[in-house]
């Protein structure tokens, strides 16, 4: 399985470990409690939740493990049923797991009482679903402040922090606004304002885009670059859109009949598919609109083309084929602040062009 740690919005390694889950298993059933003998016993996972079902129990989380690290956007993937949403459910113990370990800063979530387990959601967790979930009674601006005045928060100081979220979100002017007077991205946009405002550590997103019309969903998600870049949160986000997926993530777990299949960089998974399944998961993906510059450069190495165009390390390649078709024979890929991060070859980048002319001609 797939671990990179190198993510499309920026390096995560070195990065202090921010959520852990660890062999967590979901197991909805009378016979739920066969699990953890199976496990004292090694069983392996597969036949784990085969003998599950045969006694009627549904797997809906198997042996799942994976790390977050600090700003990293980690997203969640797979078709319905997959398990996805009952794995972030986990992480959060909106549902509590069968089996498993969730440590959150190295403590382990599993053991907080009731009442830690309140104090997190409120000052430490952030939380987005694809329900609004918006108090129809209250104005944009007391919708965000609601989560402060559950923390207790005076009335100046809730009002000024709901008024800095709505900025943030570009939803000023609208303070005064019912959510019945917002189209649906406005909505969305006061449910992440709410989220931010308690400045949580780990932001929950599960589908917070989906029920949203194509070109609001793109503005949404590039809403959401935005704030990331500016607030580094670290970022748990579940989809079951693929490009929706690839555009945002740092890393990616996919996730099929509640296991984790595959995980990596979205250039991994797009590149080296583990199975045939992934492989037809990810087929309809357009390399060339997807794959960066930093996905193909080669880390460190200094430019060896005299007078090599600087290219940032998000460019997509669809950018770049003007200038390769130009003649230019490489590119020197730099960070935002302009600093060399290594080297892409044309023939790099000529590779993946006839990859993704290939996958459409056996599309078409």
């Amino acid at each position: 399985m797939t671990n990179g740690l190198n993510g499309a919005h920026g390096a995560v390694d070195g990065r202090p470990i921010k959520l852990s889950c660890r062999n967590v298993w979901k197991v909805y059933g009378a016979a739920a409690g066969d699990l953890a003998g199976a496990l004292e016993h090694g069983v392996e996972t597969g036949t784990i939740a085969a003998a599950l079902k045969a006694k009627g129990c549904v797997t809906a989380v198997a042996d799942a493990s994976f790390d977050i690290r600090e700003g990293e956007i980690f997203v969640i993937m797979g078709l319905s049923g997959s398990g996805k949403s009952t794995l972030v459910r986990c992480l959060s113990r909106l549902v509590e797991p069968t089996s498993g370990e969730i440590l959150l800063n190295g403590r382990d979530l599993l053991k907080a009482t009731p009442r830690q387990l309140i104090d997190l959601r409120r000052h430490t967790m952030g939380m987005v679903f694809q329900s609004f979930g918006l108090l129809p009674h209250l104005n944009v601006l007391d919708n965000v402040a609601f989560p402060l005045r559950i923390q207790g928060k005076g009335t100046a100081e809730r009002r000024s922090k709901a008024r800095e979220m709505i900025s943030l979100v570009g939803l000023d002017g609208r303070e005064t606004s019912f959510p019945h007077q917002l189209s649906g991205g406005q909505q969305q946009r006061v449910g992440i304002a709410r989220s931010l405002a308690v400045g949580p550590e780990l932001w929950f997103l599960d589908e917070p885009f989906s029920a949203l019309d194509p070109l609001i969903r793109k503005q949404m998600q590039d809403e959401f670059l935005r704030l990331q870049k500016l607030l580094k949160k670290t970022i748990v986000f579940i989809t079951h859109d693929i490009t929706e997926a690839f555009r945002l993530a740092d890393r990616m777990a996919l996730m099929r009949d509640g296991r984790i299949i595959q995980m990596g960089r979205p250039a991994d998974i797009v590149l080296a598919p583990a199975d045939d399944y992934v492989a037809q998961f990810t087929e309809d993906v357009p390399l060339l609109k997807v794959l960066t510059a930093g996905d193909l450069m080669e880390p460190g190495a200094p430019s060896i083309f005299n007078g090599a165009e600087q290219v940032p390390a998000g460019t997509t390649l669809d950018r770049l084929v003007p200038r390769l078709a130009a003649g230019a024979r490489g590119f020197t890929i730099v960070d935002d602040a302009g600093k060399t991060l290594g080297t892409l070859t044309s023939a790099k980048a000529l590779e993946v062009f006839a990859r993704d002319d290939h996958r459409q001609k056996a599309a078409s």
